[in-house]
C-alpha cells in the first residue's frame, strides 16, 4: 500500500535519521518509534504533505506520490498532535464538516459516533465549552466516520482515559482487520494483537520530532 525507499526527512539540508526503506501492506499496524527528536512527527507530517523537505521516494500503491497526490490524500486520514477541532463549532458541526470534506455521508448518526468515544449528549455542545480531553475525543470520532484505507496517527492516545484507550485500540485493530493500514507514533504500550515497530535512528544530534 505505502512504500518508503531510502527515505529521510531533512532539516537545514541535513538528514534527521538514517535512510529508511519500509513497505506497509493492507492489514498492517506499524508503530514508528525512536528517541525524542528522532523525527517521528516530522516523518508523519511529511507523508501527509505537511512538510516537504526530504530525500528518497514515497510510493502509493507502487506509484510515486508526486504523480498520484490527489488520490493518495483522498485515501489518507491524518490525526496530529492537535485535535483538529474548530472550537466555535459544536461537535456535530465539526464532524458534519469533516464528513462533507471527505465527500461522503456516513451511515452512522453523529450521536452514535460520539457515544463510541465517550461523549454521549455532547453533539450540540460548542467545543469551546469542552476540555482538552473532550476536544481530543471529538477529533478521534473522525475515525468512526472515515472510509480512508490509510490512517496516520500521531500520539492518538494523548489526553484520553483508560476506557478510551481500549476503545481506540479496538478501533485501530478492526481497521487493520478490515484491510486498512495504520502508521502511528505513541508512548503508550500498544495492546493490539499484531503490530510492527520501526525504529528511527537519529542523526546529527537533531532535536526535532
Amino acid at each position: 500500500m505505502l512504500q518508503l525507499n531510502q527515505f529521510t526527512c531533512l532539516r537545514d539540508d541535513l538528514p534527521l535519521f538514517k535512510p529508511l526503506t519500509l513497505a506497509i501492506a493492507s492489514g498492517e499496524i506499524v508503530q514508528i518509534a525512536g528517541a525524542n527528536g528522532a523525527g517521528k512527527t516530522t516523518l508523519l507530517r511529511t507523508l501527509c504533505g505537511l512538510y516537504d523537505s526530504f530525500d528518497g521516494d514515497i510510493l502509493w500503491r507502487e506509484q510515486p506520490v508526486s504523480q498520484v497526490r490527489f488520490e493518495f490524500l483522498s485515501q489518507l486520514l491524518y490525526l496530529g498532535h492537535q485535535s483538529g477541532v474548530k472550537k466555535s463549532l459544536t461537535a456535530r458541526e465539526n464532524l458534519t464538516w469533516f464528513d462533507g470534506v471527505k465527500g461522503h455521508a456516513s451511515s452512522l448518526p453523529i450521536e452514535a459516533v460520539l457515544a463510541e468515544v465517550g461523549l454521549v449528549g455532547y453533539a450540540d455542545i460548542p467545543c469551546h465549552q469542552m476540555s482538552a480531553g473532550q476536544h481530543r475525543r471529538v477529533g478521534l470520532a473522525r475515525l468512526y466516520l472515515a472510509t480512508s484505507p490509510l490512517w496516520v496517527l500521531d500520539e492518538p492516545f494523548t489526553a484520553i482515559d483508560k476506557q478510551g484507550v481500549v476503545r481506540l485500540e479496538q478501533k485501530i485493530e478492526a481497521h487493520a482487520q478490515a484491510g486498512g493500514a495504520v502508521i502511528l507514533t505513541t508512548h503508550h504500550p500498544l495492546s493490539v494483537a499484531r503490530f510492527r515497530v520501526v525504529e528511527l535512528d537519529r542523526l546529527n544530534g537533531a532535536g526535532h520530532d
